[in-house]
């Protein structure tokens, strides 16, 4: 593992358990939602070698549910999690040969397990932090080619085309998630607006001596909206 996978899991390790020691000593809560919500991706991959890309745009959506237990102080506390199809990958990008066109897209079943951290009215409107670890789970892939390939080494040019087309040597994914966003609470139901970023810490070819790629991991950028109702509030 990475030596920077171990700082960034224990501190996120650190993090969460702070705040839910700190949760403990507030008024307590018992509200609990469940609602859906999606959005678009715009993902890259951290490629060593590296590969030259642009963002690749993609979906993503499904379903949450949420439990705010804490009232510290101006602070409510809870936890949210979600079961999302999410739509990742790399679309890669060269200024001197602008014909050339490859695209992966990779499906995700991915599941962030979130600290919800909101600021604001109980009814009304809310400003909210989310922050934690997510797992996931490669379901399938498509690419898109065009272009002479050839181009380049004919002019004697190197660009890295081990990646394409190669199989997955790992289909699960984890790593971290953050974001941030605004929620409006109203008698029916609760609509959410927010930016994550999330970074994986696993990658999906092989990084050990014998793998070609050291680093294959995923970085995603997403928008998204929730709508979530009360259970019990």
């Amino acid at each position: 593992m990475h030596r920077h996978t171990l700082r960034l899991s224990a501190l996120l390790f650190g993090l969460l358990t702070s705040l839910s020691l700190h949760a403990q000593l507030g008024d307590l809560r018992n509200n609990f939602s469940i609602g859906f919500g999606g959005g678009i991706n715009m993902s890259s991959v951290s490629f060593n070698p590296s590969v030259k890309q642009n963002s690749l745009s993609g979906i993503q959506g499904g379903l949450c549910a949420r439990y705010i237990s804490e009232r510290w102080f101006k602070m409510l506390c809870g936890a949210q999690v979600e079961i999302n199809f999410s739509q990742r990958g790399w679309s890669e990008f060269y200024k001197d040969y602008p014909t050339l066109v490859y695209q992966r897209k990779m499906n995700y079943m991915e599941i962030p397990f979130l600290a919800h951290l909101a600021f604001g009215k109980e009814k009304g409107l809310q400003f909210f932090v989310h922050l934690g670890p997510q797992i996931g789970f490669f379901l399938s892939d498509s690419e898109t080619q065009s272009g002479d390939w050839n181009a380049p080494a004919n002019d004697n040019i190197n660009i890295e085309t081990t990646q394409h087309s190669k199989p997955l040597d790992t289909k699960f994914d984890y790593g971290i998630v953050g974001g941030g966003g605004i929620e409006l609470r109203t008698k029916i139901g609760n609509f959410q607006a927010e930016g994550r970023y999330y970074y994986a810490l696993s990658d999906f070819f092989d990084n050990t001596k014998k793998g070609y790629f050291g680093r294959s991991a995923h970085n995603v950028i997403g928008i998204r909206i929730a709508y979530l109702f009360d259970l019990t509030k």
